[in-house]
């Protein structure tokens, strides 16, 4: 009796394990499931996936309208809306490169307004960020021997993205002065521009 209720404490013991075992190999499957949700989010959005566009702005007592932009001391603020149009999350950090164009860059790029603090922005499927985009006034800020051309275009480059650009069409003066630039441009924000939002 003793014997067969050792090999029967042994055979408890065995089951007892392999049903540990299965459980930790449910486990340990599951796991990697649950960490590339995570880390989806965690992927840099691609130019490809996201759609650049140029927000909605007051225009004040006329109203407002798309790529109006907002009227304040000192400039004119536009937002760049960048919208996640693929099927998978992912993440934007940090300032766009932005530059006026006509037939080719007029004056410098956009500089960075560090008043906004980079974070990262995670953006799910469909979801929408901005930056604001500040352009200066040509009777205030410019130097006086600034040349003003109407940009047709804005050039927009997402942060780490290198030379792969959306082109926005545009109606704005800056100056064509070398050297200069009436653009500045804070970090990518969570949630889309605020229409009719006075701006600092």
């Amino acid at each position: 009796m003793i014997k067969y209720g050792h090999i029967g404490w042994r055979v408890a013991a065995a089951v007892t394990a392999f049903a540990g075992t299965a459980a930790l190999a449910v486990t340990l499957t599951r796991a990697p499931i649950s960490s590339q949700v995570a880390l989806s989010s965690n992927v840099t959005c691609p130019t490809s996936g996201l759609q650049a566009w140029l927000g909605l702005g007051s225009t004040g007592a006329s109203g407002t309208g798309a790529g109006a932009g907002i009227q304040a001391a000192g400039g004119t603020y536009y937002t760049l809306e960048f919208t996640n149009v693929s099927h998978r999350a992912c993440s934007l950090y940090g300032y766009p490169e932005v530059s006026a164009y006509a037939v080719s860059q007029i004056g410098g790029m956009a500089i960075r307004d560090t008043s906004i603090r980079p974070q990262s922005v995670t953006l799910q499927p469909g979801a929408t960020a901005h930056s604001v985009l500040r352009v200066a006034d040509a009777a205030g800020s410019q130097p006086t021997a600034c040349v003003q051309v109407i940009a047709q275009e804005l050039r927009v480059t997402l942060p780490d993205q290198g030379g792969r650009a959306s082109y926005l069409p545009v109606h704005i003066p800056v100056c064509a002065q070398g050297g200069q630039t009436s653009l500045s441009v804070q970090a990518i924000q969570a949630r889309p521009g605020i229409p009719g939002y006075t701006m600092p």
